[in-house]
């Protein structure tokens, strides 16, 4: 979704290890393993610090459990995002599956009776203690699909936030500073812009022109603002002060050269890939891109969180969830304790993930230190604000689609409050 994904590498399915469902399969309660097969999906790229975290999982799955084969297929962030509803009402259903959090999409499929309620295992195998509060809110969701509360339909064995990452050496070479205020953040754009070149990498197809604009309006608001947005304590007014701020100055940003409106059109993939190659100076994303920009940046870069904002896009990661008609779900378990354990948990903080129950002193990166650090300082002051299209269905697309609107200049900001007001309303649970 938005948080997502976003995917950063989404790429056709691919299988990396498996073997054919064979016909003694049986379910998840009978007795032995052999000969039976963990059909597992999940749309990390391979050189993300979670594909290369699942990949060891796997590598220790096998060989914790001799005869069983996992039959690994690699999905797009946008693919299982349409099908999944279709997908798991049927018999292709996978045995365990990352997909996205929130009301939008994890909640809808624990509503709809497609995941399996995890409160058991969660409590039995103290995945409930190795999260913190602040991660744990998307694990539950209530009988309306509302998170926070209720069973859990799904556990998140890392975190996630958003930041600037930047450009050093091109910084350095228009002699521009790190930003540390907003102001400074606009006057570097406004330099960049001088010199040329167009500041911000953007994907106006996919997640990211939406979480743009959904900062600018954080930076004027705070956790009550977020709460009534996304877990419906309050009413939601798009014509506030924070949104009709996030929206005019998105706007504004595009008339300013800021953003390009050629990027109406581009997807995610385009944008990081923009940053990679040193085009654009700055990309404002999440903690999932970090690190592929730690393998494949030919430049000095780094990051910082968004200046002048307590609030900042963030949460536990996506999710690992056991379709309710899983043939192995007792596998499936075993996988994400794997997944959970101290080994797998420090391999992804040194590869630059955001790990939720690592050992502190196994992280050695120092990259990866500072990324942790800054994660911990959004937790520390409540900072996470979750991502704009959660709260109700198809939300997503419509943010998309009026966002282009405002990249295109085809939409003023007023219309497309009246647009998102309009989505929302009819979406929310009627009070």
């Amino acid at each position: 979704m938005m948080t997502a994904r976003r995917r950063v590498v989404a790429t056709a399915a691919a299988v990396l290890s498996g073997a054919l469902l064979l016909a003694s399969c049986g379910d998840s309660d009978s007795g032995g393993s052999d000969g039976k097969t963990l059909k597992l999906w999940h749309y990390e790229g391979p050189d993300s610090a979670m594909g290369v975290a699942w990949n060891a999982a796997i590598k220790e799955f096998e060989k914790t459990h001799p005869g069983v084969k996992v039959e690994f297929e690699e999905k797009g962030f946008e693919q299982i995002q349409k099908t999944a509803p279709m997908v798991l009402n049927s018999d292709d259903a996978p045995d365990l599956m990352e997909y996205n959090k929130g009301n939008a999409t994890a909640g809808l499929l624990s509503k709809q009776g497609l995941l399996t309620d995890l409160s058991a295992e969660a409590t039995k195998r103290g995945w409930d203690k190795k999260l913190s509060s602040g991660v744990r809110t998307t694990s539950q969701y209530d009988t309306n699909g509302v998170m926070g509360s209720g069973k859990w339909y799904g556990i998140p064995n890392y975190a996630e936030y958003t930041m600037v990452f930047y450009n050093k050496d091109l910084f350095k070479k228009y002699g521009i500073q790190e930003p540390t205020t907003f102001d400074e953040l606009t006057a570097a754009m406004d330099k960049f812009v001088d010199e040329g070149i167009t500041p911000l990498a953007n994907a106006g197809a996919e997640y990211m022109a939406g979480q743009y604009l959904y900062q600018l309006a954080l930076s004027k608001a705070d956790r009550a603002w977020v709460d009534s947005y996304q877990l419906y304590k309050g009413k939601t007014d798009f014509h506030d002060a924070a949104w009709t701020h996030g929206a005019e100055t998105f706007a504004d940003w595009v008339k300013k050269g800021y953003i390009s409106k050629k990027s109406s059109g581009t997807k995610a993939e385009d944008a990081g890939v923009s940053f990679i190659q040193g085009k654009s100076p700055i990309l404002f994303s999440g903690s999932w891109w970090y690190g592929r920009f730690a393998a494949e940046n030919k430049f000095d870069w780094g990051t910082f969180l968004w200046p002048d904002s307590d609030m900042t896009l963030g949460s536990g990661g996506n999710l690992w969830v056991v379709p309710k008609g899983a043939k192995n779900k007792e596998l499936a378990y075993d996988f994400i304790d794997i997944t959970m354990s101290k080994k797998i948990q420090n391999l992804l903080g040194n590869k630059g993930g955001v790990p939720v129950a690592a050992d502190p002193a196994a992280i050695t990166d120092p990259q990866a230190k500072a990324l942790i650090a800054n994660f911990n300082t959004l937790s520390e002051r409540d900072g996470l604000a979750f991502y704009p299209d959660w709260p109700v269905p198809g939300f997503y697309d419509v943010l998309v689609s009026e966002t282009q609107k405002l990249i295109t200049g085809s939409a003023k900001p007023e219309a497309y409050l009246d647009a998102v007001q309009e989505a929302y309303d009819k979406g929310a649970p009627k009070t």
